[in-house]
């Protein structure tokens, strides 16, 4: 049996793979792991994004954690970096959100944090999925938690975030894809708040729509609509909020790499750039560590997920980090990836500077990147190939300083991605096959 939890908590099919059951036993197991005081009762903080089965594995949740002997505060729908804050203003023990985050809505998923609101290591997961493996009988009496609602917990991680960007954005015409998310509310609310003029899109959750051809994943309505209005930039969330790409004026996406590109520029100009290092993924495109590297700004790379960029990011004192995907990690103002606190720090940038996004997102040049996925292929030869491993060191020859190759295992299929930077899209798709073919002859299981 595989490990439970993933890169970024447990994420499969609602009611087949990520069950009541589940939830109440990873309930009693947290509670224990994470929970446990001696002679009170601890605290957790519940939230969820809209989808209709977040309704019954929120209740599943609270109601695991309640008679495990924590004292529950079910926030309802909100942002996942909303849990993540209120676990950490609150001073509770821990915090979950019931999200699949940009998977599509029969998924659903769950996510802890520890106190502070930080997502939890490794070895805390462990523990807590070996902990479910023993089940423990529960409290009695005054013994077992409380569940209470709260509906000002949403209000109060808004002004948390209007409260962290450092100038207003009064003037600006914004339209903000929320993809019928935990976004919804909160982001046309923070971005109202600092003085912008907001049109929403794709902002009316009804448990079934959310992700659905709209939001990060799907920014083409973004796109259409910024130009039609004449709107000085766009925002696009996934279903959670955790994520966030920007469309400019011209209704061209600027992402994750671009972002983390002009905040750091803007960062380092006002002093608050720790370190003069931004932590960014291997998946980076080479334009943006080129631009950083013209502007004085180090780039510490990790492999794929935020997880490992939040890592790093801790491990060497850094404040700024993130994924091309739009993951974006401000730890001055943030514990974990926040797409509404970036949205309104990328807005901010603009409205300080008088220079529109598109001129901002100019600071770097993606080069053409090509993803070729090589299915049905053992994995873990890759390591030991020698041809794939020749083929590799004459492609990168070719390339020179101007391309990378990167070749990746995925974590979950029997597949190897195949990626590849070149100066020219011609180039890059061409070296690209050239290296699929190898993996795919070479590493192919039926070879």
């Amino acid at each position: 049996m595989g490990r439970l939890f993933g890169t970024d908590g447990i994420r499969g099919l609602a009611n087949r793979d990520v069950t009541p059951e589940l939830a109440m036993a990873l309930a009693e197991a947290g509670a224990r792991i994470l929970g446990t005081h001696e002679g009170e009762r601890g605290t957790a903080v519940v939230g969820r994004d809209p989808r209709a089965s977040g309704e019954f594995l929120a209740a599943a949740m609270a109601a695991g954690l309640a008679a495990a002997g924590v004292d529950v505060w079910d926030v309802g729908v909100v942002p996942t970096p909303a849990v993540a804050y209120l676990t950490a203003s609150s001073g509770a023990d821990f915090g979950v959100m019931l999200s699949a985050s940009h998977n599509a809505m029969p998924d659903n998923g769950i996510k802890f944090f520890a106190r502070g609101g930080r997502k939890l290591p490794d070895e805390v997961e462990d523990r807590i999925e070996a902990a479910m493996a023993d089940p423990v009988p529960g409290p009695v009496g005054d013994g077992v938690g409380r569940i209470r609602d709260d509906g000002d917990a949403l209000r109060s991680y808004v002004d948390h975030v209007v409260a962290a960007v450092p100038h207003r954005l009064d003037g600006l015409r914004v339209v903000v894809d929320a993809a019928n998310g935990a976004a919804s509310v909160a982001a046309p609310a923070v971005l109202r708040a600092l003085g912008a003029q907001v049109h929403e899109l794709h902002a009316s959750p009804d448990g079934y729509n959310i992700n659905r051809d709209c939001g990060s994943t799907h920014p083409q309505d973004l796109a259409r609509e910024v130009v039609r209005l004449g709107a000085d930039a766009g925002i696009a969330h996934d279903g959670d909020a955790d994520r966030c790409l920007a469309v400019d004026a011209h209704g061209t996406v600027v992402d994750g790499d671009q972002i983390m590109a002009i905040l750091a520029l803007a960062m380092k100009e006002a002093g608050v750039l720790a370190g003069d290092t931004v932590v960014a993924t291997v998946m980076s495109n080479l334009g943006f560590k080129l631009a950083m590297a013209e502007h004085g700004v180090q780039v510490v790379q990790t492999g794929v997920g935020d997880r490992y960029v939040l890592e790093a990011m801790l491990a060497g004192g850094y404040n700024l980090g993130g994924e091309q995907s739009g993951h974006i990690l401000l730890l001055d103002d943030a514990t974990t990836g926040d797409g509404v606190l970036t949205a309104a720090h990328l807005l901010s940038r603009m409205a300080d500077t008088g220079r529109p996004l598109a001129e901002l997102a100019a600071v770097m040049v993606r080069l053409p990147q090509v993803l070729v996925n090589v299915p049905d292929v053992d994995k873990s030869a890759l390591a030991g190939a020698e041809a794939v491993a020749s083929a590799v060191a004459q492609a990168e020859s070719q390339l020179g300083e101007t391309g990378r190759v990167l070749l990746r295992p995925s974590g979950t299929e029997p597949l190897i991605r195949v990626m590849v930077e070149a100066a020219s899209q011609t180039q890059a798709e061409h070296v690209a096959r050239g290296l699929a073919d190898t993996v795919a002859a070479e590493l192919s299981f039926g070879r």
